[in-house]
C-alpha cells in the first residue's frame, strides 16, 4: 500500500518525550499523523515534529471526572472519526484513550499500553478490570514495552499472543551515550568530590519521590560525601520540599526541576549512580538512557526493570514502597566490593543492543501496515 496516505489517529493521555518519540516516527515512515492527547498535559516542550498536528477533544482539557465527561468524549471522538476517516487510530493509555477509542468503534483499533495502566490499574478495581477486558478484547493489536505487560494483557483478555508486539520503546542513542558533561553543576553546587545519585521522574505518587527521599536520609549518615540530585517536578511539589526540610536535607538535596530533553543527556553525564523508587514499570525511558550514559542503576524491583537490572552486575534492585531497602541498594552499589567500571560497560552495551528506537520501530510499523492492509 502507498504508506504516505496513511492516515494515523493517535491518542494519548498528553505530551511527553513517548508521544514526541512515537509521531516522530510516524511521519518518517511516511504516514500523516493527527494527534488527539486527553488532557492539557504537557510535559516535552519540543514542537510537534513537522507533519504532524494535534486536535482538541473540546474545549476543557481537564480530567474526564463523570459519566457525563466520558460520555461527551465518546460522543466527541465519534465525530472526528466519522469526519476524519483515519485508516488506523493509535490509542492508549488502555483504561482511557484507548477505551474510548473502543467505545466509539475505531477500527482497526491499535492499543498502546504505558506500563502501569495492565501492571498496576487493570488490577485496581473490578471495573478497571472490566474495561482493561472490553478493551482489549476490542482491539485489533496492542503494543507493549515488556514481557510483563504481555503477561498482564493475556490475564486480562482473550487477545491472541500474535496480536500483540513487545519491543522496549527504546531511545535516541545519538543523543544518549557516555562522554563529558558540559555543566558546571558540580563546581556551582561544591559537590566536586561527592558521589551524586540522580532521579528524573516525575513528582507523583507512582513513582514514590517520597520514599527515595527517606531512603536517601538513611544514606547519608552511612556516606557523609553522598548527594542527590532531583530534576523533576509535579503534584507533590510541596510535600516533597516539604519532607527534604523535615528530615533536614536541604544541604545535601538539589531541586532543581525538570530539565529540557536536551538537557538532559549532561545532567545524567554528571552524576553517579541513577536511582528510581517508582512503584510499578515497563521498561522505563528514564532507566535506559541513565544506562546509554553508562550509570549503575538502583530501581524497584519489579518484572520491568528485572528485565534490564542484574543486582551486583549493573545495579541493584530494591522493594518498592520500603526506604530502608531502597537505601541499602543504593549504598550496595557504590560499596567497595562494587565494580563501577565493569556497570558502566554493560549497561552502555546493554543500551546499545537493546534499546534502539531507530532499530526497534519497523516492528510496529509493520504491523500497523499489515492491518491497515486488511
Amino acid at each position: 500500500m502507498d504508506r504516505s496516505r496513511l492516515k494515523v489517529l493517535y491518542i494519548s493521555r498528553g505530551y511527553t518525550t513517548h508521544d514526541h518519540r512515537f509521531l516522530t516516527s510516524f511521519v518518517r515512515s511516511g504516514w500523516a499523523p493527527i494527534h488527539l492527547p486527553l488532557l492539557d498535559e504537557r510535559l516535552d516542550t519540543r514542537l510537534l515534529p513537522e507533519g504532524s498536528r494535534t486536535i482538541h477533544w473540546t474545549n476543557d482539557m481537564r480530567e474526564p471526572a463523570t459519566q457525563a465527561d466520558w460520555d461527551e468524549r465518546q460522543q466527541r471522538l465519534e465525530e472526528i472519526i466519522d469526519t476524519m476517516r483515519p485508516d488506523v487510530v493509535i490509542a492508549g493509555p488502555v483504561q482511557s484513550g484507548a477505551y474510548l477509542a473502543a467505545l466509539a468503534g475505531a477500527r482497526p483499533l491499535v492499543t498502546v499500553s504505558w506500563g502501569s495502566d495492565l501492571l498496576v490499574d487493570a488490577d485496581s478495581t473490578a471495573f478497571a478490570s472490566s474495561v482493561t477486558r472490553y478493551t482489549l478484547d476490542s482491539s485489533d493489536a496492542l503494543f507493549g514495552d515488556c514481557r510483563a505487560v504481555r503477561e498482564a494483557a493475556h490475564r486480562h483478555s482473550s487477545i491472541a499472543d500474535d496480536r500483540i508486539v513487545t519491543i522496549p520503546w527504546g531511545i535516541d542513542l545519538a543523543r544518549f551515550g557516555p562522554g563529558e558533561s558540559s555543566l558546571s553543576l558540580r563546581s556551582e553546587l561544591g559537590w566536586t568530590d561527592n558521589r551524586i545519585f540522580i532521579s528524573t521522574r516525575s513528582w507523583e505518587p507512582p513513582y514514590a519521590i517520597d520514599v527515595l527521599i527517606r531512603a536517601f536520609a538513611l544514606v547519608h549518615p552511612r556516606m557523609p560525601d553522598a548527594r542527590l540530585l532531583l530534576l523533576g517536578d509535579g503534584s507533590l511539589d510541596l510535600e516533597i520540599h516539604a519532607l527534604v526540610k523535615e528530615l533536614g536535607l536541604r544541604e545535601w538535596v538539589h531541586a532543581h526541576g525538570r530539565a529540557s530533553y536536551d538537557q538532559l543527556p549532561d545532567y545524567f553525564r554528571v552524576a553517579d549512580v541513577y536511582v528510581s523508587a517508582a512503584i510499578s514499570d515497563g521498561t522505563s525511558i528514564s532507566l535506559l538512557e541513565a544506562m546509554a550514559c553508562g550509570l549503575p542503576a538502583v530501581v524497584t524491583d519489579n518484572p520491568g526493570n528485572r528485565e534490564w537490572v542484574e543486582p551486583g552486575i549493573n545495579g541493584e534492585l530494591a522493594r518498592p514502597g520500603d526506604a530502608e531497602s531502597l537505601a541499602a541498594a543504593m549504598l550496595a552499589v557504590v560499596s567497595p566490593g562494587a565494580d563501577p567500571m565493569r556497570m558502566r560497560e554493560v549497561n552502555i552495551a546493554a543500551a546499545r543492543r537493546r534499546a534502539n528506537w531507530e532499530a526497534n520501530f519497523p516492528e510496529v510499523a509493520t504491523l500497523v501496515e499489515s492491518l491497515t492492509a486488511r
